[in-house]
């Protein structure tokens, strides 16, 4: 490895979380809190707890930032015999996307220019992962905001059980003023983390992404019709993004919906 890679992007961001975290934890057992009450008074299983959160979250982080979030292969595949069924699903209708950098572009994907890189099912590029978050590891993310939020609002608890006010300004600042500004860091990142969270359940529950909810009017697929033609319903779109049920491809789900649609409007 080159040394100059040390120094790329992805490896300066997913390092600097890493020790904010790590720096983050040791100030609230290094202050007067609730954590490092529970530590001395031997009662260790809680403050085990939170560490394990900790590390559980940093973790997570960790696979969703390296993992491959869904890039479209873009080598030719041995041409194989397609099903006469498989044919019959996916209606001619379905204009073939292709990409100008990557050549294919299927259904839902999206070219990344900081990845320089087509992504399945593409949300949205995560500067605070260096990364696309796509069909591969969007359910980790989610699951990664949920699990940094628990985290961070423990952690909120902890800093605030730690800070006395009755000390003299100019005392309590040298004692507790990284422990407070620890506070405000912890106040903000709850606040982003509890947004994130909440606006992606929202998406995750209509089968919709970050890109194709902010840019429909530019979709092609998404102009053409007035509603979201990937959203199955809430259980079947939570089977489907977190199990993987069913596993068709979005061209395959989106022949479905048409056909249910001509069925209904020709019972009518």
């Amino acid at each position: 490895m080159a040394p100059w890679a040390l120094l790329s992007p992805g490896v300066l961001v997913r390092t600097g979380h890493t020790v904010l975290t790590w720096g983050i934890t040791l100030v609230l057992f290094l202050h007067d809190t609730e954590l490092r009450q529970w530590e001395e008074q031997g009662e260790l299983l809680l403050p085990l707890t939170f560490l394990l959160l900790v590390l559980g979250s940093l973790l997570l982080y960790l696979a969703v930032s390296l993992m491959d979030p869904g890039y479209v292969n873009v080598q030719p595949q041995p041409q194989e015999e397609v099903k006469e069924e498989q044919t019959a699903m996916v209606p001619q209708a379905i204009p073939l996307r292709r990409c100008r950098h990557c050549m294919v572009l299927p259904l839902r994907a999206r070219h990344c220019r900081e990845c320089r890189r087509c992504v399945r099912r593409y949300d949205h590029h995560c500067p605070w992962m260096e990364n696309c978050v796509g069909e591969r590891n969007h359910p980790l993310f989610v699951a990664y905001l949920a699990l940094q939020l628990v985290v961070l609002l423990w952690g909120l608890h902890l800093a605030w059980s730690g800070l006395q006010f009755s000390q003299p300004w100019g005392l309590w600042l040298r004692s507790s003023g990284l422990l407070f500004a620890t506070f405000l860091l912890l106040s903000l990142f709850s606040l982003v983390a509890s947004l994130l969270l909440t606006s992606h359940l929202y998406l995750v529950a209509s089968n919709t992404t970050t890109w194709e909810f902010i840019s429909s009017h530019r979709i092609a697929y998404l102009r053409q019709r007035p509603g979201n033609p990937f959203d199955r319903g809430l259980t079947r779109n939570l089977a489907h993004f977190f199990c993987g049920w069913p596993s068709r491809s979005w061209e395959t789900l989106r022949a479905e919906e048409e056909e249910e649609e001509e069925g209904s409007s020709q019972a009518v």
